[in-house]
């Protein structure tokens, strides 16, 4: 697959007081992007490029790194695990310094041990994790490493947030119904879902673990949940899974209530039509909680972009803004990038957003965000998919009341 590569915002680069010289001198910083870009599953990962592409823009335009433009450099890992190692061993022939990856946590898996691996046979020239969507607690957990950041949520962290705001709006129930895809992410969701029911004051009536992306026709897995009788139903799935799971929903006329994570995914809405009203979502950005900072954002991304910022869009931009902030405070060595020196200032990153501040926890490397949990109505702010129907805030938790503790597996190792 042909790599792309994008400088951007090369143009737009006007730093005063920095001599031409020295900016010269110094290495430019690259950034890869190894995503799924084509193929079936590729809606997912061209929408973390698009994000990237818009905040590295955005971090030239304030200077890039030592006065010089950021490099981005794009991937096709092809949809799974062995083509995301491939293309990373192609990223570090071609120098590049930080990873970005986000859609699916068995890619995200590879990549990290992959890192891990290269940084303990390379001293001296690490590179860094930038996982902005590959929430398996696993990734934070036993498998945490010096070289791994993450800034989005956990099944644990989202789950907590959607059970809390729909009990609290007398719309939970007390029989939940957990359907989830069949590999870390999704398990980890099925345990949030078991592990949060005293918590929600509901019983898990059933569970269902299946193939992810696979299934072509959810109708059979719809008529178990209608026949389980249930208030609710949690899920984690996202991508084709969930559209397709919205889709059959919709075919079967099932009124039963959704609690999700990635409802705000392209399509979904389109796919459930007026059945999605009242469904819920636990999600990182929701533009109308954050006021007229919400609405700039939207409207600037829209801009520079050609589309509003959804799902995974906020938390990879205000990710690689966090980035943005820790190269701000790291200068030339030798006129080379030090990568440990940036993952430490990594660390101790921290930014406003619309929803409130974001923060890094130096335990674990997972960032400390806002979470937002709204509801499917015609009354919301901001519609989507073309339809009269957006996403309501119902609750906005700050970081802090989103937080679940650090799990005692991560062991943080950091270079001398």
């Amino acid at each position: 697959m042909k790599m792309i590569v994008n400088t951007i915002g090369t143009a737009a680069i006007a730093v005063a007081g920095i001599a031409a010289s020295s900016a010269a001198s110094a290495q430019s910083v690259k950034i890869g992007v190894i995503e799924t870009l084509s193929g079936p599953q590729a809606a997912s990962g061209l929408m973390y490029r698009t994000a990237a592409r818009y905040a590295v823009d955005r971090i030239n335009a304030q200077g890039g790194w030592n006065g010089q433009p950021i490099q981005l450099v794009e991937y096709d890992n092809q949809g799974g695990p062995t083509g995301a190692a491939d293309k990373l061993k192609t990223a570090i022939s071609d120098g590049v310094h930080l990873i970005v990856q986000g859609a699916s946590s068995a890619v995200g898996g590879q990549l990290t041990e992959d890192v891990r691996k290269h940084n303990l046979r390379n001293p001296g020239k690490e590179i860094v994790y930038i996982n902005v969507g590959a929430e398996a607690l696993e990734l934070t957990g036993e498998k945490c490493h010096f070289h791994h950041f993450r800034f989005s949520g956990n099944a644990q962290v989202r789950t907590k947030a959607l059970v809390q705001a729909m009990k609290a709006s007398g719309t939970l129930g007390t029989r939940v119904y957990a359907i989830n895809q069949n590999y870390s992410w999704g398990q980890d969701m099925e345990k949030a879902t078991v592990d949060n029911a005293a918590l929600g004051g509901y019983e898990v009536v059933e569970k269902t673990l299946h193939d992810v992306n696979r299934i072509q026709d959810f109708a059979p897995y719809v008529a178990k949940i209608g026949a389980a009788k249930a208030d609710t139903v949690i899920t984690g799935n996202w991508s084709n899974d969930l559209l397709l799971l919205m889709k059959a929903t919709r075919a079967a006329g099932l009124k039963t209530r959704f609690g999700t994570i990635f409802l705000d995914q392209p399509g979904n809405i389109a796919n459930a039509g007026d059945l999605a009203i009242g469904h819920f979502i636990a999600h990182t950005f929701n533009a109308e909680a954050g006021a007229t900072e919400g609405e700039k954002f939207v409207n600037d991304y829209r801009t520079k972009t050609g589309s509003a910022p959804v799902a995974t869009d906020p938390q990879t931009v205000f990710g690689l803004l966090m980035v943005g902030d820790a190269l701000s405070r790291v200068k030339p060595e030798g006129g080379k990038f030090n990568v440990n020196a940036f993952a430490r200032a990594l660390e101790t990153s921290k930014i406003s957003t619309p929803n409130g501040e974001i923060s890094m926890r130096a335990e674990d490397h997972q960032a400390l965000l806002p979470l937002v949990v709204s509801t499917v109505s015609k009354d919301a702010k901001f519609k989507v998919d073309n339809t009269d129907m957006g996403f309501k805030p119902v609750k906005l938790f700050s970081a802090q009341e989103a937080a679940t503790p650090a799990q005692a597996s991560c062991k943080m190792q950091r270079p001398s």
